[in-house]
């Protein structure tokens, strides 16, 4: 699945997939502005979890529910999918379209289930 979803832009800088507990993830070589590894993992077992259950349950009060998160930090964006087996999270090159590529990449994830 990682490989699948960086075949959908050249602007897709990092690929994780966090499915049923189980965490995998994989960056393109010598980028600019990198996040460390090991808080890569983190985000993806902590704070991405964390934000789509608070966006979720909000989206779920009046707001027709959650698609997905973007989140625009200094150097990238960071696309964030839930499934019903966790998430899909995909950082984006800041100077790419990170709509067309979230649905993408949610057209993918929805036609792989």
């Amino acid at each position: 699945m990682i490989e699948s979803i960086f075949r959908l832009s050249d602007g897709i800088r990092y690929v994780a997939v966090y499915k049923n507990g189980h965490l995998e993830s994989k960056s393109k070589a010598a980028l600019l502005n990198s996040s460390a590894s090991e808080t890569d993992r983190y985000e993806e077992l902590l704070v991405n979890p964390s934000l789509l259950t608070l966006a979720s349950q909000r989206g779920n009060i009046d707001c027709g529910g959650l698609d997905y998160l973007l989140v625009r930090y200094g150097h990238f964006f960071q696309f964030i999918l839930p499934t019903g087996w966790g998430h899909v999270s995909v950082c984006i090159e800041a100077d790419a379209d990170p709509i067309q590529i979230g649905g993408r990449v949610k057209s993918l994830i929805e036609n792989a289930s």
